[in-house]
């Protein structure tokens, strides 16, 4: 194997590639991405390596800065592989981010939306309440880490503060770090997760869940559960699958947030998905609900459910809401929900929305109106095989670009017209784009 040259080199970049890297040409129409370059800048970069014929490298200097270029707030910038767009104002992400939905959805489906939404977006900083931190124990440095991967996903970035994660928590990485480097079993603990719900008397409302790969001494145990008593963390161990979380301490601890704007308090477990950025998503729900021009007498199903995050706002607004999702614990986690908010006209169900789905109830009834919000895989065997044209209306919301564009050629194949696209900012810093689509029968 040829020894990588690492030469340092001027190149001009032409655009922003869908992970937030510049975008190059060189001779002969080879592709490279320059890691911290922005579109119009001239920078000197040095090589990193090849992958799939795209050459790669990072900015070494920036010789001519683009116009919306600004200071990272962040210190791991660049090292730290949990964001890709921090020198990048926050107007200009955002807009790239929209680029590359359109792009996707004039490549795939050759389509371009009659009209497009304005960007939607909400706390740029300190909004992200649910995420991993990995743990890795390095003897050469004497220390542990915690953090999230390094942009080589084979480290884990040494991190003191992280800005895009809540205070209560993105202010306690480093005091992490330090406490299970006091732990016996140090070397034994891979990843902490934490997710956030509104505070209650016992504890701030975030829940630490501490994964250990062997059995916790009585000494360590009480060593988290002091963490968690001076910094009002619930801590929560899995010594297993997903199945073996339970609490140390407090011993039953009520995690829960409310929306306010439809007088709703969800209740959730500490590994259940909630959208990470509170207010981004109850923007997103009211963004829905119109796209969707729900009425009083509306049937509406809403699939990919998960808690009901969508489905008991909708509950509050019309007549009768469905929702289907695969993960049966969500779905009793959501019936409990709508119970507990004295919600009596919605409906649950558990389902895999990739297989055969002949024979569910909710597959003979009929309704107004559908919402989607699927994983990243999206939406296109439900799509194929529910019958479409009881609808007036279908909202699909995304969170990978590529996944909605293939799914839009197929409604597209059926009878329906994308009317209306637009990328919400769920993740801003990052390059992960979240949009937005309205389709009716064309």
């Amino acid at each position: 194997m040829a020894r990588l040259d690492k030469t340092p080199f001027e190149v001009d970049i032409h655009a922003l590639s869908p992970d937030g890297r510049g975008v190059a040409r060189l001779a002969g129409d080879v592709t490279m991405l320059v890691a911290g370059a922005l579109p119009g800048e001239r920078v000197l970069a040095t090589r990193t390596g090849r992958r799939r014929g795209v050459h790669e490298a990072r900015t070494v200097e920036v010789l001519q800065a683009a116009a919306d270029r600004v200071t990272p707030r962040c210190g791991h910038f660049g090292t730290c592989g949990g964001c890709a767009l921090q020198h990048l104002d926050g107007s200009s992400q955002i807009l790239a981010k929209q680029a590359v939905l359109l792009d996707h959805l004039r490549d795939a489906a050759g389509i371009v939306p009659p009209r497009l939404l304005e960007p939607l977006v909400d706390a740029a900083w300190g909004y992200r309440r649910k995420g991993r931190l990995s743990v890795r124990r390095v003897e050469k440095k004497g220390k542990t880490l915690v953090g999230f991967r390094e942009t080589d996903p084979r480290f884990v970035a040494e991190i003191h503060h992280c800005h895009t994660v809540i205070p209560e928590v993105g202010t306690k990485v480093a005091a992490l770090a330090e406490l299970v480097d006091s732990l016996h079993a140090r070397s034994d603990i891979p990843q902490i997760e934490f997710i956030a719900g509104d505070a209650t008397a016992q504890f701030n409302g975030v829940a630490l869940v501490i994964r250990h790969m062997a059995p916790l001494s009585t000494d360590d145990q009480a060593s988290l559960v002091a963490f968690g008593q001076q910094h009002g963390f619930a801590i929560f161990l899995q010594p297993g699958g997903v199945d073996s979380v339970h609490p140390l301490w407090p011993p039953d601890p009520a995690l829960s947030f409310r929306m306010p704007q439809w007088n709703l308090e969800f209740a959730f477990r500490p590994l259940d998905f909630i959208q990470v950025n509170a207010g981004l998503n109850e923007r997103m729900i009211q963004l829905a609900m119109d796209l969707l021009d729900v009425q009083p007498g509306d049937r509406v199903l809403d699939l990919f459910c998960g808690l009901g995050n969508f489905t008991l706002p909708l509950a509050r607004r019309v007549r009768e809401v469905v929702g289907v999702e695969g993960d049966a614990g969500l779905v009793e986690r959501a019936r409990d929900n709508a119970q507990r908010n004295g919600i009596d006209n919605a409906r649950f169900h558990a389902a895999d929305l990739s297989l055969d789905l002949s024979g569910q109830p909710w597959m003979e009834q009929r309704f107004d109106k559908l919402l989607l919000d699927p994983p990243r895989s999206g939406a296109a065997f439900v799509l194929e095989h529910l019958p479409l044209d009881q609808f007036q209306r279908i909202v699909y919301v995304s969170c990978h670009p590529a996944s909605l564009a293939r799914d839009t050629a197929l409604l597209a194949a059926r009878g329906w017209k994308l009317q209306v696209a637009g990328v919400m900012d769920m993740f801003p810093q990052t390059a992960h784009v979240e949009s937005i689509a309205m389709f009716e029968k064309a």
